[in-house]
């Protein structure tokens, strides 16, 4: 008899599915921000999900325990802050860096998950974790210089690597959906009150609404749930060794999609990237399982 995929196989195809996502839209923001403000797209776009959602199931944000709501709430702060900062700083360096320096959250998520919970991180999650930068070091690199817009996504990952370590410790698939929903609302009203105060700009063609409702539902929405229940079984470091395939889809949707050539670097850095992912889910699960932390109060 077949044996059954166990729910951290479930949690991991989720986070794959979520960096492919991820890894198709690039294009579009790209050329969505050329019409509409980088934090009204952001703020339109995960006041939809958010309200969507809510709409959909109120209930699962009224069932919240008051810790589980404030915790929410300071999850949706830490991912706002981290995409408003990541944005401002594509506008002032080339995309590969910035996906590069994006994808070092993958280091740091060890280094916080240890600063902060103590975590017990062993060798192959570090291993893992290096191979992963390489690969994306080889993939996104031609060259980086230090600057504004670096420094910039440099402390975006960080938070996102804080987003990443506090959702693995503080998730529940009991409160997933309602700290989803809480967190998308806390996102778009944070964007929102950034730029809000001058107006909000709102798309004009029917695409770029197609494309703003399938990165707030599918992405946005969808994402976010699957991220929080994805991490309620999962330790931080393969969570974000998993979610740091984004860029290896994203370029094999420029391969298949937009014309691009597949390099020799291309691939060599996609399969260093995808070797970590599975050395961190084949790998010993004791020293993964040493990692995942939920604490009390």
């Amino acid at each position: 008899m077949r044996a059954r995929p166990s729910t951290s196989t479930w949690a991991t195809l989720a986070l794959l599915a979520l960096a492919a996502c991820w890894g198709s839209t690039f294009f579009m923001i790209h050329d969505l921000v050329q019409r509409i403000p980088t934090l009204d797209f952001l703020g339109v776009r995960f006041a939809i999900a958010g309200l969507v959602l809510l709409a959909i199931a109120p209930g699962a944000v009224r069932r919240l325990p008051r810790p589980a709501l404030r915790r929410s709430v300071a999850l949706g702060l830490l991912y706002g802050l981290a995409q408003i900062l990541q944005t401002e700083g594509l506008v002032r360096t080339p995309a590969t860096v910035s996906g590069f320096i994006t994808g070092s959250c993958v280091v740091l998520t060890p280094l916080l998950a240890a600063a902060l919970w103590h975590a017990s991180i062993g060798r192959p999650t570090w291993l893992a974790a290096m191979v992963a930068v390489v690969g994306l070091g080889i993939l996104t690199l031609s060259g980086v210089s230090i600057g504004g817009g670096e420094a910039l996504t440099l402390a975006a990952a960080v938070l996102y690597a804080l987003h990443i370590v506090a959702l693995s410790a503080w998730s529940t698939p009991q409160t997933a959906l309602g700290s989803s929903i809480v967190q998308l609302l806390v996102i778009g009203a944070l964007c929102l009150l950034v730029t809000g105060w001058n107006g909000v700009v709102l798309p004009d063609r029917r695409a770029d609404w197609l494309a703003l409702l399938y990165m707030a539902l599918v992405v946005g929405g969808l994402g976010l749930l699957a991220q929080t229940w994805a991490q309620a079984h999962l330790a931080p470091t393969p969570a974000a060794i998993t979610m740091s395939m984004e860029p290896v889809f994203a370029a094999a949707f420029a391969v298949l999609f937009g014309g691009e050539q597949a390099t020799v670097r291309l691939v060599v850095g996609g399969l260093l990237v995808l070797g970590a992912m599975l050395l961190s889910e084949l790998g010993p699960r004791r020293s993964i399982e040493g990692e995942v932390l939920h604490p009390s109060g």
